[in-house]
This record gives C-alpha cells, sequence and structure tokens, in this order.
C-alpha cells in the first residue's frame, strides 16, 4: 500500500476566523521517508512521523484561504493544491484546523479531473462508514480538539505518479462581539515554502465599518507593505500575498519569515434604536447592541472553591485575578465573597457595597484563601443564593439591579450532595429563574457539562479556564465580558402575521461590549406593517423604542461585487437556530430534550451542517487493487474535546453519559497499571503511549511510585487465576496497593475486599460495596460503589483505583484492581519506580517500521535512553471511560517486561512489604 511505503505530505490549514498554518508538532508542512508510515487516526495505531531528505518529489503548489465576512456571517474557503513529481504514488495527507464555533458545509477533493463531494448524514450512520473505513486498512478522516479554540479534521489519499490534488473545505459561523469588537485570528506558521500562499479577507458591513485593524506577530520592515488593506465605508479588503522569495529567511535557504499571528479586528456603526435589520431573500436579522447607555448595578456572589485540589498554582492564579477583578468593582455595584471545601465560609454575611474601603478589606481577605478538603458545590451556591434572596427582601439592594453569582471551581462535587441533577434542580429551584449564573470550570477534572448545563438554566454561561500561566488572565477576561450589564430582560418583538420561526428573542441582560442576534422566515414580502419593538429594563428607566423595518438594497450597495452570498440570512438563521437547539437538547426541559435534538438533526441534514449530531462523509470509489475510502468530517462536544484533551483521543466523536463516563475526573496525562499488569505511560504531547507488562510470580511486591522528597510511595502485590486455564496461561492482576505519604503521616491498604486508611495511630475501614466519602487533614478518600476509589493526598498526587470484579464462581479468574495516577506534576523530579520514572517525560524516536508478525501489528525500532529496541504497535486495555469493558488503546509495545523502557530490570523493583520505603 502506498500509504505504508509512500512519501507523506502533510498541508495543514489552521483556522480560527480564517486560517491557521503551523509548525511540525502543532502542524506544518512535512515529507516522510519511504521507510515511515502516514500518521492514523485515533483508535488505529499513530506512527511518529520524521523528516525525508527527499523532499522535491512533492510540491506544494498552492494553499488559499478565501474569507468572507458579511454582517458577522463568515464564509471560508480553504483551497489546497499538491503535486506529485516522482514516477511513484504517493500518500497525501490534509489536515484542516478550523474554529470550535464554525460548522464545516463542505469538503471535495479533485483527482485527476475526478471531483468527490462530501455529503452529511446522521451521525451514527456516517460512523459506520467511518468504523469500515478503518477496518479495511484505510485512514479515515477524522475531527479531534486543538488546543483552546480549534479542532483539526485529518484525511490522506493516494495520488498517482505525477498528477495532483485539489483539497477544499469550507465552513461557516457566526462572529460573536466579545469586548467591543469582532476579531478574525489568521495563525501563520507554515515552517516551509509555498509556491502560490493567499489569504483574503473581505469584510462587508452595511451598518458601516467604525474601524478595521490588522497586524501580525511577524511583520518585519520587509513584510509590512505586502499586508494591504483597503477601506471604505461598508467594505474592507485584507489581503496577504507573499512570493515564494518574499517568504525566504535567507537567499536560497527553505526556512520561512512567516511565523506568527495575523489579526483583523473591526466593529460597525451603531445608533441609539433598534439596531440594524436587514432583509434578504425572504429572511431577516436584527442586530442589537445600543451604544452609550448607562451600566447597570450588579450585585455579583463570588463562589470560590478552595478544596485540596486547588492547591498550588490555581489557588494562587484565583487569588490574582480576584484581586485585579475587586478594584473594578463600581461603587454602586454590591459583592459578596464565599469559599468552600467541605465547609462553607462566608466573608460577611449580607452583601457589601463596593466602597474602596470595603474592596480593599475585600483584597485583603482574599489574600488569607488557602486550599483545603472536598468539593460541596450544592452547599455554597444554595448559601450565594440565600444571602441575594435574602438580601433582595431585606430591601438591602438597589430595586434596578442585577443579582448574579460565579462560581469558580476545579472538580466535580464529592462532599454533601455528589449527584450532579440533584444540584442542578436544587440550584434552579432556589434561583426561581431570577438570577444569572456564570461557571468557570478550571483546568481538567472539572465536569464542564455539569456547570454548562446549570449555568444555562440560570440565565448564565459557562466558560473553562485552562490551566496554564494565564490562567488568571482568562478569569479577569471573562469577568470584563460580563461585568457591565446595560439592559436586563430584553425583548424583541416582532409581528405575528408576518415572521414565523423566530430564534431566540428574550434575553436576560445585555452586556456592554457584547451583541443581541435574532433572526426569522418572513411569512410574506409584504413589508410595510413590519413593525419592531424592543423592551427592556434599563439603570434609571424602562427602554422602549420601536419602528419600521427596511429593506437593504444589496446590489445598490455593493453594485461591483459578485456576492458569494445571496443567502446568507437564510444560513444565519439556519446557523442560530441549530446552535440554539442544540443548546435546548442539553439544558433544557425533559419533554424539551428529544423535540429540540430531533429538529436540530433535520436543520443540519436539510442545510448541510457538520453538528454533533451529524458527519460529513467523502467516500473515493474503489480503484484497481485500492479500496473505498471514507472520510469522515465531523463535530465535537465540549465534553468531548475535553476528554481529548486529557489525552484520550476518540476513534469517533460521540457522546458519553456521565454516568458511565469515570474518565471526567482525569486530567492528561494518566499513568496507568491495569490488566495482567499492563502498564500505560500516555504522552498526550505527542498524541502516543507506550505500553508494556510485567510478569512475575504472584504474591511479589512491587514498586511503581517511590519519591523521597515528598514521602510519597506506592506498592502493588501481584496474584495469579485460581488454577491455570486451558490455554496454559496464568494471568496475573495487582490484588493489594500499599499508598504511603510519610510527610503527611498516611497509610492506605487497598484491597479487592477493602480500603483501610491509617493515621495518627487510627485506622477507618470502607466497604467497596459502599459510596462514600472520607475527609480529613491531609487526606480526601471517595468510593464510588463496587466502581472506584480516589485518593487526594493534600498539595500532592492524586490516585484512582478502578475495581474490576469478575463472575463470583468463575472458574480461573478473581477479583483484581487497577491503578491510574493523577496530578504527577506534583512529585519531585527524583520521583522514580515502574511508574513513576516516566512521570516527568521520556525521550524517544521510533523509525525502520515493517511488517510484523501480525499483520495489523507492524514493528518498528525505538530509540530510547541510549538503547535500540525492537517494538511492536499494539493495544492494551484503558478501563477510564468503559470500566466493564474497557478500550483499546494504541501504543508502542516493549518486550521482555519493559526490558531497555525501564531504568535496570523488573526485579530491581521488587519489594519486601506492602508498605516499604526503601
Amino acid at each position: 500500500m502506498s500509504g505504508l511505503l509512500g512519501i507523506r505530505l502533510l498541508l495543514l490549514l489552521w483556522g480560527c476566523g480564517c486560517l491557521w498554518l503551523t509548525s511540525p508538532t502543532s502542524g506544518t508542512l512535512v515529507i516522510f521517508e519511504d521507510t515511515e508510515a502516514p500518521e492514523e487516526m485515533s483508535g488505529t495505531p499513530k506512527l511518529l512521523q520524521k523528516r525525508s531528505t527527499n523532499e522535491a518529489t512533492v510540491e506544494v503548489h498552492s494553499v488559499t484561504v478565501d474569507c468572507t465576512v458579511t454582517s458577522r456571517f463568515a464564509h471560508t474557503v480553504m483551497t489546497s493544491v499538491a503535486l506529485n513529481k516522482a514516477n511513484t504514488s504517493k500518500e497525501i495527507f490534509f489536515e484542516v484546523e478550523l474554529p470550535k464555533s464554525a460548522f464545516i458545509t463542505n469538503f471535495s477533493m479533485e483527482i485527476e479531473e475526478k471531483v468527490y463531494v462530501g455529503v452529511v448524514k446522521e451521525k451514527e450512520k456516517a460512523k459506520k462508514q467511518y468504523q469500515k473505513a478503518v477496518s479495511s486498512g484505510q485512514t479515515a478522516g477524522l475531527v479531534k480538539a486543538s488546543g483552546r479554540k480549534m479542532e483539526k479534521f485529518s484525511v490522506s489519499v493516494s495520488i498517482a505518479a505525477e498528477s495532483n490534488v485539489t483539497f477544499v473545505l469550507t465552513y461557516e459561523e457566526l462572529l460573536q462581539r466579545k469586548l467591543g469588537q469582532y476579531e478574525i485570528l489568521i495563525r501563520v506558521k507554515p515552517k516551509s515554502l509555498v509556491q502560490q500562499f493567499q489569504i483574503l479577507t473581505n469584510i462587508y458591513e452595511p451598518q458601516g465599518l467604525s474601524y478595521v485593524d490588522a497586524h501580525a506577530t511577524f511583520l518585519s520592515n520587509e513584510l509590512l507593505p505586502l499586508v494591504e488593506k483597503t477601506v471604505s465605508d461598508k467594505k474592507a479588503q485584507i489581503s496577504f500575498s507573499p512570493t515564494l522569495e518574499q517568504q525566504r529567511k535567507c537567499p536560497g535557504c527553505d526556512g520561512t519569515l512567516i511565523d506568527g499571528d495575523f489579526i483583523v479586528k473591526y466593529d460597525v456603526n451603531r445608533q441609539q434604536g433598534l439596531g440594524e435589520i436587514q432583509i434578504v431573500n425572504g429572511h431577516f436579522v436584527h442586530f442589537f447592541a445600543p451604544p452609550d447607555l448607562p451600566r447597570v448595578p450588579k450585585n455579583v456572589v463570588f463562589v470560590i472553591d478552595r478544596s485540596g485540589s486547588m492547591y498550588g498554582r490555581k489557588m494562587a492564579q484565583t487569588r490574582e485575578a480576584l484581586l485585579k477583578i475587586l478594584p473594578d468593582l463600581h461603587e454602586e455595584d454590591y459583592f459578596a465573597l464565599i469559599q468552600f471545601d467541605t465547609s462553607i465560609l462566608s466573608w460577611k454575611d449580607s452583601l457589601t457595597k463596593a466602597t474602596k474601603e470595603n474592596v480593599a478589606a475585600a483584597m485583603n481577605y482574599v489574600k488569607t484563601i488557602v486550599d483545603n478538603g472536598g468539593t460541596d458545590i450544592n452547599a455554597a451556591m444554595l448559601q450565594a443564593i440565600n444571602m441575594l434572596v435574602k438580601d433582595r427582601q431585606g430591601n438591602l439592594l438597589p430595586e434596578r439591579s442585577i443579582d448574579m453569582i460565579i462560581l469558580l471551581t476545579d472538580g466535580m462535587p464529592n462532599s454533601g450532595v455528589s449527584d450532579i441533577s440533584t444540584i442542578q434542580e436544587n440550584v434552579r429551584s432556589a434561583t426561581g429563574g431570577n438570577m444569572s449564573l456564570f461557571c468557570l470550570g478550571f483546568g481538567n477534572d472539572v465536569d464542564y457539562n455539569f456547570l454548562d448545563v446549570m449555568s444555562k438554566q440560570n440565565k448564565g454561561l459557562a466558560r473553562r479556564i485552562f490551566e496554564a500561566s494565564d490562567a488568571a488572565l482568562q478569569l479577569q477576561g471573562f469577568y470584563d465580558e460580563v461585568s457591565s450589564p446595560l439592559l436586563l430582560e430584553i425583548d424583541l418583538q416582532y409581528p405575528d402575521n408576518a415572521v414565523d420561526y423566530v430564534t431566540t428573542s428574550h434575553f436576560p441582560q445585555l452586556f456592554n461590549g457584547s451583541e443581541i442576534v435574532v433572526a426569522g422566515r418572513l411569512m410574506d414580502n409584504d413589508l410595510d406593517n413590519f413593525l419592531v419593538e424592543v423592551v427592556g429594563q434599563g439603570f434609571e428607566e424602562k427602554f422602549n423604542v420601536q419602528g419600521q423595518a427596511t429593506v437593504v438594497d444589496w446590489n445598490v450597495m455593493y453594485p461591483d461585487e459578485s456576492y458569494i452570498f445571496g443567502d446568507f440570512t437564510e444560513r444565519l438563521w439556519a446557523y442560530l437556530t441549530i446552535q440554539q437547539l442544540l443548546q435546548k437538547s442539553e439544558s433544557g426541559a425533559s419533554d424539551e430534550k428529544a423535540n429540540a435534538t430531533a429538529k436540530a438533526l433535520e436543520m443540519s441534514l436539510q442545510y448541510s451542517f457538520v453538528t454533533p449530531l451529524t458527519s460529513m462523509v467523502v467516500t473515493k470509489p474503489e480503484e484497481g487493487d485500492e479500496p473505498d475510502s471514507s472520510f469522515i468530517a465531523d463535530k465535537l462536544t465540549e465534553e468531548q474535546r475535553q476528554q481529548a484533551e486529557r489525552g484520550r483521543p476518540m476513534a469517533f466523536a460521540q457522546a458519553v453519559p456521565a454516568s458511565r463516563s469515570y474518565a471526567q475526573a482525569l486530567p492528561s496525562p494518566v499513568y496507568l497499571v491495569d490488566g495482567d499488569p499492563h502498564f500505560v505511560i500516555e504522552l498526550p504531547e505527542r498524541n502516543d503511549s507506550l505500553c508494556f507488562n510485567i510478569n512475575n510470580a504472584p504474591g511479589t511486591i512491587l514498586n511503581l511510585v517511590r519519591d523521597p522528597e515528598t514521602g510519597v510511595f506506592v506498592n502493588g502485590q501481584i496474584i495469579g487465576d485460581k488454577k491455570i486455564p486451558p490455554n496454559g496461561k496464568m494471568n496475573t492482576y495487582f490484588w493489594r496497593f500499599g499508598i504511603i505519604h510519610q510527610t503527611l503521616g498516611v497509610r492506605l491498604q487497598v484491597t479487592t475486599q477493602y480500603i483501610s486508611i491509617l493515621q495518627d495511630g487510627k485506622e477507618v475501614k470502607l466497604l467497596w460495596a459502599d459510596t462514600a466519602s472520607l475527609k480529613g487533614p491531609n487526606v480526601d478518600i471517595h468510593v464510588t460503589k463496587d466502581r472506584s476509589l480516589t485518593v487526594t493526598l493534600k498539595g500532592s498526587v492524586k490516585f484512582v483505583i478502578l475495581l474490576h470484579k469478575v463472575w463470583k464462581n468463575h472458574p480461573y479468574h478473581r477479583d483484581y484492581l487497577g491503578f491510574y495516577t493523577l496530578d504527577t506534576h506534583l512529585l519531585s523530579p527524583s520521583v522514580h519506580g515502574l511508574l513513576g520514572q516516566f512521570y516527568h517525560g521520556i525521550e524517544y524516536e521510533v523509525t525502520g517500521l515493517r511488517p510484523g508478525e501480525s499483520p495489523e501489528k507492524p514493528d518498528a525500532t525505538m530509540f530510547a535512553k541510549g538503547q535500540e529496541l525492537n517494538v511492536t504497535r499494539g493495544w492494551q486495555r484503558d478501563f477510564r471511560r468503559d470500566i466493564k469493558n474497557g478500550e483499546n488503546v494504541p501504543c508502542w509495545f516493549i518486550h521482555n517486561n519493559g526490558s531497555g523502557l525501564i531504568d535496570g530490570v523488573e526485579t530491581d523493583y521488587i519489594v519486601s512489604g506492602l508498605f516499604t520505603t526503601v
């Protein structure tokens, strides 16, 4: 197959607003040697990439991005042409990153004058086609999470000698106004030269453009003149088209100067009144964001998670953000601070006016917040709500003001009421629809879907805060978006006999710098009586404006344009309707969810949008010896993105019910041992895994983690089958673990029957037969009945142990345990053990792919720790999402008890007792 023996080319178009072109680890143009195989999609073996010295056989002829923005609705077409100049067929790989808010609407390939066009299908039908392609050995397309804002779509195709291929991908999205502007970000990191390279952005705004700004991080004096910007009253064009020579870092070299972000920011003219209403081809869109309105005072309760998992940088960044947010409160605002773990602690019993003196006192209080204990979200939320209700009933708050709660948490509820649906119902009932809830989910431990639904049920929204150096800025940026409400309870009203199928037209609040958008269908073309009214509650008085909608003649306004989007209002309406239906399918009442899902699916198919309910399938028919090839353009939910970011890419995007998704508690990376015993080392930065087995006699105790600096040790004892099965292979497993934290004075023994916790001479036993939590000053324990145990050591690592129960009367097998480690960055650099030695990464390289004993498991050569190893591409079982059946994890398997990968040999890790620390 040319896919295994050919030269592979990556043509990477990265889009946020329009396009990104990125570097080798995050995307670039790379050509591989004949001995290398193409990277395969998640769920199939993923092969290491290596540069070739023979780059002239495949040429990137052109990369073109044409982004047209019309009344905030962006239509982006990415086109790339590659030439195979060799005398043999080559595999060409195409990857595109696009904004997570966008819907793919078309993907096509032109090969030897034949065009293969994508068709949008229901996800389950597309899934079957995808799985068929994978099982037949074909490389199938896949969309997976990439960074905070993007998703990556990948396909590859075999191209005959001296032929070319043209890839075209189209997506659409409605740009959202944030902090007073729209932004188109174009990340340009090709790391290689392109024969014809062009980025073209056209902006059409009938309201008139108030400003347009374009800049880039990589613009030198030589490149600056290549950015051409033409701006008139209602149109702007920005282009960037460097020639091949202008791209070069130096004369004759292959390096490129183009490396950074190209950013276009703009806003439109705004007038007091109704806003802007545009009517085209039987559909209307209404943009409402009146300028210069006085802000409405707010009453805000900050609810701050201080549980043990917030230890270290998270807590420091939270304090840093609050110390910047509090001084931005206006003096007419009221505020409160509530911190929580297993207990709830309020700064004051009532909300406080945001005077300079009170803000200064609150800032001193924030500096004292430290992490401790579990996560009782239910009690914290009810206390915040009760405080607002009590103060409102006592007339202690301004009558015309908005009540809001901002919850910041990094974990799942594991103290007090821990059932997610119960918490959501408690919060919704307590607020009574009179408050706005904004939830900030910090890091990857958080159950984002839980927060997202709870926010939407209470007139708010959720936002993920990524665990990075800029987390404090993320928190502050979100607060800036919601800190200045201008109107409350806004209704946009249209004549019932003139419109139907109108999107959401009631909004709880309008914030400064944002925008309300409503779209709908016209029942007829008689616009003489198309009266529009907008009502809301302002700071001092009610807001009420009404007027007659007028039709804009696009041909008059843009007479010289061959307008690409005659139906843009209809597509904008469909896009907005689908987005709102998808939200309702998650957070609506039970009787609404099924109807919303069905309607969203129907419209996704009708308008060829790739949404979480649909996928786009491109089929290249069988030719010669090559079977059919199917490529899938898919769409992820935020929950699926989060799972992927934890280091577990999904073979095919599909929802995992919360009741089955233990992985919601697992961040990336995860190091585990489960099964016979199978060790798996996940390397999410490389989207890869290493694995090995340790085969030793039952009764052997092995050291898994040893960190004398922090005092953390973990040992595990092996147990074997009851007797040798008929196949003659004795299976071995871990059946008990000893966990020691010398500094904290904690010892835990976890067996398949019970969990024993020993501290300060006192012992507590928990049984797997019960769901239970134990909160102590130094350790938190949470048992999910017959399923999992989570151990959180204060200020240190977190362990999750899974219980695998087998049939009691099984003739051979026994119950056994799986061991997973999280937050390993909190251990010292000298940590060691069978798992611990990998906690701070490992460098390796894989080359020389060749057939193995099994056709689906090729062999290769690995270079690691100065040694050359023979490895096999295989699978191990991962039970994080499905504790009963597990999932296949593709990994490089190191033979002979991990020899060459682990330090020393496996017998070096044998210890004398379960609590041995030497």
